[in-house]
């Protein structure tokens, strides 16, 4: 049982918040990254060049410009990132999916609702805090009002009365990995983490920041009584961990679903993403 129990919490700590966010628009699901639309590129240009005024050369040109502007980042580690990729991916499959869909068959949609406003409404500390630290002072002061709206009106974050608020609605997340980027700190090599998926190495510290400044995980990670006895500490993280899975499944499908090469599109999306969070 020991064993067991020990299992089930490395589980945790490896699988909250579940995926990292990889998702972009349904329409860019089969986008290309720009590392290998660069030979791309230089291939359509060659062929416009032998076969000038031609429409179809035009149209290869067009497609490879769009594919060229891509943005990247750096993945010296792809053979070990597609194995894990590929491990994932049959985790998601067999177990994760099926607990994921169990999930919903039990609570109907409302209720799943209400429990992912809560948790996202708890995640307070690591939006205010970053917000700080990003020189972002007004929307700490918008985060900071939008939770106490939300947890008084809202009943605990239940409800987000805060979005009927002008002021304080649609406000973007932030997180540590933003933070670092804001700091001038680069990517470094690609990641694909085991069952949290894209990443890179400086998002993968941010994720350790994250991880401790979400009120869900304080139980786990300041309980200093025999956890043996007290496994109710593992109930919070576990229950995030479930109820996010459906919106990042679905976010991980909308990527990889109809993509010729689901690996480079799940690398290509996560890399727009970040940069598009970080713009905000």
């Amino acid at each position: 049982m020991k064993l067991h129990a020990l299992t089930l919490r490395l589980f945790l700590l490896a699988a909250t918040p579940l995926l990292t966010d990889c998702s972009t628009p349904a329409t860019k699901t089969a986008v290309k990254p720009s590392a290998e639309a660069a030979t791309i590129a230089a291939t359509a240009k060659g062929k416009a060049a032998d076969k000038a005024g031609s429409a179809k050369s035009a149209t290869t040109d067009e497609e490879a410009d769009e594919y060229a502007t891509t943005a990247d980042i750096s993945d010296p580690l792809q053979p070990l990132n597609r194995a894990t990729f590929w491990v994932n991916d049959k985790l998601y499959t067999f177990i994760l999916r099926p607990l994921s869909k169990g999930y919903e068959l039990i609570l109907p949609r409302p209720v799943r609702k209400g429990i992912d406003n809560a948790f996202e409404n708890v995640k307070y500390p690591v939006r205010v805090v970053n917000c700080t630290l990003q020189g972002k002072f007004k929307r700490a002061g918008q985060e900071t009002g939008k939770f106490v709206v939300n947890s008084v009106a809202g009943v605990g974050g239940i409800f987000r009365p805060a979005e009927s608020i002008p002021g304080l609605a649609n406000l973007p997340d932030e997180d540590t990995a933003q933070t670092f980027g804001k700091w001038g700190i680069p990517h470094g090599p690609y990641l694909v983490l085991p069952l949290l998926g894209p990443s890179s190495l400086r998002d993968t510290v941010g994720l350790v920041g994250d991880y401790a400044l979400n009120p869900v995980n304080w139980p786990y990670l300041w309980w200093y009584g025999d956890r043996s006895k007290h496994d109710w500490v593992i109930i919070p993280p576990l229950s995030n961990t479930l109820r996010s899975a459906p919106a990042q499944l679905s976010k991980y499908d909308t990527v990889t679903k109809d993509a010729v090469d689901p690996y480079l599109s799940a690398r290509s999306a996560y890399s727009q993403n970040r940069a598009e969070a970080l713009k905000k």
